[in-house]
């Protein structure tokens, strides 16, 4: 998702924004995170370019921080919005250094904090979500017998 649009003849803008000690060079929108986007976020708009050039922009201005510490596929998006994703190396692509630019895929949308209040801890969440799942079987299992 590098910037189409030069602001001068013969100059350009870094065509890779640092998250973390990731070099995001391009994103990528999974399906699943497209469907997400359209459920919790906006139903309106939601076609690759416009969630890209989105997230493009939230980069570039240094919206996007971990919701963790140390978790480097959880993010939050203006300390509300919670974005699963994940990073791999694009092939052939480096700075000028020769270090490694990335590739950012986002995997899901998981909500807005502000709308969803068990997003504001997602370890016990998780945790709360397996085990009423597991529960569910269990019940599930029961009735077959």
């Amino acid at each position: 998702m590098r910037d189409k649009v030069m602001q001068r003849w013969s100059t350009y803008e870094p065509f890779f924004v640092a998250l973390g000690d990731k070099k995001v060079a391009d994103i990528v929108i999974t399906h699943h995170a497209k469907m997400r986007y359209a459920d919790r976020i906006e139903p309106a708009r939601n076609d690759d370019d416009h969630i890209a050039a989105w997230l493009w922009e939230c980069l570039k201005q240094d919206r996007i921080t971990p919701y963790y510490r140390n978790e480097q596929d959880v993010y939050l998006i203006d300390e509300d919005l919670v974005v699963v994703a994940e990073f791999s190396e694009l092939e052939g692509e480096y700075d000028i250094a020769g270090n490694p630019l990335h590739k950012m895929i986002v995997v899901t949308f998981l909500g807005k904090m502000s709308e969803t209040i068990e997003l504001r801890d997602l370890k016990s969440y998780y945790s709360w979500l397996r085990h009423s799942r597991r529960m569910t079987l269990v019940k599930n299992s029961r009735k077959h017998k």
